[in-house]
């Protein structure tokens, strides 16, 4: 149904917001043979150029590459060293976590915190902050410094795993979008319009890369490609699910940070149950993708959706996603840029 193989390589591999290097090196490798052009803008955006059948519009579709991680603040005298998060996290999932350190070579590091035996009561009913965590490299001062610096990207450390239908593995978001372009643009023939299929940087820092790259692009009509949640787990109240694994890939109508166009919306549906594509609704009323920046950052705005990933666990390292509704995207966001000549797109 899907290449599990490469999806697990996309996602293993580190880079974080700002360091995004080795992934960029697997996407160039990847999507060089697929497309009429590749290049790679000064913030570090991949932009995979196809042309269409018409040239007089451009598509821009985002995938950001990075993921979230940290960076090196400070290593004490004992080499223990701490960090500075990039990206949104919640304290409590770093608890008995391993990371690695890219500096000169490759170490790994586990997140290390106060034993709960020596709490006091008052330190166990607290709520943890990334403060309260250091990395040990098991190693004193003088040999992490022989490779590791002030400044050096972090990344969280665990393999891809299938259960039951689903893959499981750190960074699906967002790298489980950059494998749905890739294989989006590996089966797209005959797109309608000229097609900028761009790899973003910095999106979990503030949607950077991509807010460069639709300035320089100036599409007429955007596609997000991000994850959403899926909080359909024990406990949770039906308005707070947002999405259902196995339920579809799912057609954003808004969330934090853009409301989508309801030309793009309606178009997107209508293209879903024409080819027979499970699909469901997504508002997601916190956070935002490249959407944003796809939508906004063009003269006049550019006519822009998105297509979402339905993922449990979010920004843990155990993020979930149903290989069907990973398909179902694929597909979906194949048929949208195919068919964007036929559709009326007047107010």
């Amino acid at each position: 149904m899907i290449n599990v193989q490469l999806l697990a390589e996309i996602c293993e591999v580190g880079g974080t917001s700002g360091f995004e290097q080795r992934i960029r090196e697997v996407v160039l490798r990847e999507v060089t043979p697929l497309v009429d052009k590749v290049s790679v803008d000064n913030m570090g955006n991949v932009i995979a150029f196809k042309k269409g059948k018409d040239s007089s519009k451009k598509v821009m579709i985002g995938a950001h590459m990075d993921e979230i991680g940290f960076i090196v603040t400070n290593i004490d005298d004992n080499g223990f060293v701490r960090f500075h998060t990039l990206g949104g996290f919640d304290p409590k999932t770093l608890t008995a976590q391993r990371v690695i350190i890219h500096g000169k070579k490759d170490l790994i590091g586990v997140m290390g915190s106060k034993p709960i035996h020596v709490m006091t009561p008052e330190e166990r009913n607290k709520v943890p902050k990334t403060t309260d965590y250091f990395i040990d490299l098991g190693m004193p001062k003088e040999a992490v410094e022989k490779y590791i610096s002030i400044g050096d990207p972090i990344t969280r450390q665990r393999e891809l795993i299938e259960m039951g239908d689903c893959v499981n593995c750190k960074s699906i978001d967002n790298r489980v979008s950059v494998f749905i372009l890739v294989e989006m643009l590996r089966q797209l023939k005959s797109p309608a319009y000229d097609v900028y299929g761009v790899f973003t940087v910095q999106e979990e820092v503030g949607i950077r890369g991509a807010s460069v790259a639709a300035q320089e692009i100036q599409p007429d009509f955007g596609f997000g490609l991000d994850t959403t949640i899926a909080f359909d787990v024990p406990g949770a109240s039906a308005h707070e699910k947002v999405t259902e694994l196995g339920k579809g890939t799912a057609i954003k109508i808004m969330d934090s940070r853009t409301i989508c166009d309801y030309r793009m919306v309606k178009y997107m549906k209508e293209i879903a149950d024409k080819n027979n594509i499970k699909w469901q609704p997504e508002i997601l009323t916190a956070g935002g993708t490249d959407t944003m920046a796809i939508q906004q950052m063009t003269a006049g705005g550019s006519i822009a959706g998105a297509v979402s990933i339905p993922t449990r666990h979010i920004h843990q390292v155990i993020e979930m996603a149903h290989k069907e509704d990973i398909r179902g995207s694929i597909d979906l966001l194949q048929y949208c840029v195919e068919n964007l000549d036929q559709y009326n797109w007047e107010f």
